[in-house]
């Protein structure tokens, strides 16, 4: 399994970057999709999942109203009204899960998670 995240760079407050997430060796399908962050010195965290269908939808406090995360052949994650504070490298991330309409209740958990991407870096700037 290969994820390969892109669309990462550098925008002002205020701005918006369209991160996508490719995978190869899987069925898509049969996968739960994580976006998940990380900023220098701090742990990574959740950002937004999504089911297999697309129908479903979680997101963390802190981007919630600002980030949509939506699927079809790729895994794409909205962000708009970027701040300084979502500056953080962008990892993608997937997990097997057998049913297509809901998620695994570890869904915000990076351990929950079996296959990772090699990470985007996202820079906002005041």
């Amino acid at each position: 399994v290969e994820l390969v995240e892109s669309g990462g760079g550098s925008v002002q407050s205020g701005g918006s970057l369209r991160l996508s997430c490719l995978g190869s060796g899987l069925t898509f399908s049969n996968y739960v999709m994580g976006w998940f962050r990380q900023a220098p010195g701090k742990a990574r965290e959740f950002v937004a999942a999504i089911t297999w269908t697309g129908s479903g939808t979680e997101y963390s406090d802190s981007v919630k109203g600002r980030f949509t995360i939506s699927r079809d052949n790729t895994v794409a994650l909205q962000m708009n009204s970027l701040k300084p504070e979502d500056t953080a490298v962008y990892y993608c991330a997937a997990k097997r899960w057998t049913d297509f309409d809901s998620l695994p209740p570890a869904y915000d958990f990076p351990s929950e998670y079996e296959s990772w991407g090699q990470g985007t870096q996202v820079t906002v700037s005041s």
